[in-house]
C-alpha cells in the first residue's frame, strides 16, 4: 500500500493518533514492535498559530519513527491552512486532518467529528490544505454524526475529490463516541466503491491479531489502524504482524518480557517529560494493560497504579505483581 510515494508494504498496521498517548517515546516503541506508520497526538490548529509552547512541542518527530504523520484539527479554513504550513516545516511524511475526534471540547465546538455536521466546510478546509502544502494530506473521520446520518460512502468520494492521498475511517458515529461495537460494513462498502482509488484504512476495535486479519480479508481495507488496544500493550504490533505473516499466534512474549517493556515505557516517559509529568502520562497505560487481566483482586493494585507519583512507586508495585504473574 502506498500513500502518495510512501510505500508501507503489504497489509500495513498503523498506530492511531491519540491525545496524551502517542508521544515520541510511545511512537518509537510501537515502531520498534512493528507499527508500519505512526501518528502524533492531535494538534490544535488554533493553539499552533498562537505559538502555544505545549502545542509546538507535539511537532517534535525523529528520523527513527518515520514514516510519521502529524495530525491537526480546527474549525475554519484560514487557521487550518496556516497550521498546515507550520506543520510542513516540521517535515512529517504526512499531514492528517482530524475530522473524527468525538470529545465534547473538540466536536462540540465544530472541530474534529463536529465537521460531520458541516460537510461543505469540511471539504473546503480539506481542499485548501491540500493546495497549500507540498506533502501528502490524508483525512481521518467517522461513519457520520449519528445513526440517522451515516454519510461516509458519499463523503469518502467527496474527500477524495479534494485531493487527499488516503482516508482513515473509524467504524463508529460521533454519537457513539467509543461505546458499542465498531461497524466495519460501511468501511468495506467504501473500499468496494469502484470510484475510490485512494487507500482506505480501517479503524475501530482491532484488539487481536485474528480480528486484524479478518478486517483485511472480510472488508478489503488497505491498512488497519490500532488505537486503544495499544494501551499498556505496545507489543500488539508484533503479535499482529506475526499473525498476518504466518497465520500463527506468537508464543514467545512471556509475562516477564512484557513487564520489562512496561518498565521501559515508564523510564522513557519520565526521560521525555520529567518524573511528575511522565508518571501522570504513563500510569493510565499501565492500569489498562491486559498483562494484568485475570490477577485476583487486582482492583486495589490498579488504583494504586493510578495514584502513583514516582517511578520507584510504580516499580515497587511491579515487584509486588511479579509473583502473581509467575515471574
Amino acid at each position: 500500500m502506498k500513500i502518495a510515494s510512501i510505500d508501507l508494504g503489504e497489509r500495513p498496521v498503523l498506530l492511531a493518533p491519540m491525545e496524551d498517548v502517542t508521544d515520541p517515546a510511545f511512537r518509537l516503541m510501537c515502531k520498534e514492535f512493528g507499527a508500519d506508520m505512526v501518528y502524533t497526538e492531535f494538534v490544535s490548529a488554533d493553539a499552533l498559530i498562537r505559538a502555544v509552547s505545549k502545542t509546538e512541542q507535539k511537532l517534535a518527530i525523529s528520523q527513527e519513527e518515520r514514516p510519521v504523520a502529524i495530525q491537526i484539527y480546527g474549525r475554519d479554513v484560514d487557521t487550518m491552512v496556516e497550521a498546515a504550513k507550520i506543520v510542513e516545516q516540521a517535515h512529517p511524511d504526512v499531514i492528517d486532518l482530524n475530522f473524527g475526534c468525538p470529545v465534547k471540547r473538540v466536536a462540540g465546538k465544530g472541530a474534529g467529528a463536529g465537521m460531520l455536521q458541516n460537510i461543505p466546510l469540511m471539504l473546503q478546509i480539506t481542499r485548501s490544505v491540500v493546495q497549500s502544502v507540498h506533502i501528502p494530506v490524508t483525512v481521518k473521520t467517522r461513519l457520520g454524526w449519528d445513526d440517522g446520518h451515516k454519510i461516509i460512502v458519499d463523503l469518502a468520494e467527496q474527500l477524495q475529490d479534494c485531493g487527499i492521498q488516503a482516508l482513515t475511517i473509524h467504524g463508529r458515529t460521533r454519537a457513539q463516541m467509543y461505546t458499542g461495537e465498531a461497524d466495519w460494513t460501511l468501511i468495506g462498502e467504501v473500499k468496494r466503491n469502484p470510484r475510490m482509488h485512494i487507500p482506505v484504512i480501517g479503524n475501530g476495535d482491532v484488539t487481536t491479531p485474528q480480528r486484524a486479519r479478518e478486517c483485511f480479508e472480510r472488508y478489503g481495507v488497505d491498512a488497519i489502524m490500532i488505537g486503544r488496544a495499544s494501551f499498556g500493550r505496545p507489543w500488539i504490533f508484533r503479535e499482529v504482524k506475526h499473525y498476518l505473516e504466518t497465520g500463527e499466534t506468537l508464543q514467545d512474549l512471556t509475562p516477564a518480557w512484557k513487564l520489562d517493556v512496561l518498565r521501559r515505557q515508564v523510564i522513557d516517559s519520565v526521560r521525555l517529560l520529567d518524573e511528575r509529568r511522565g508518571i501522570l502520562h504513563v500510569r493510565r497505560h499501565l492500569a489498562a494493560s491486559p498483562l494484568f487481566k485475570g490477577i485476583p483482586n487486582f482492583r486495589d493494585t490498579r488504583i494504586a497504579m493510578l495514584r502513583a507519583e514516582t517511578q520507584e512507586e510504580l516499580f515497587r508495585i511491579f515487584r509486588e505483581i511479579e509473583p502473581l504473574l509467575g515471574i
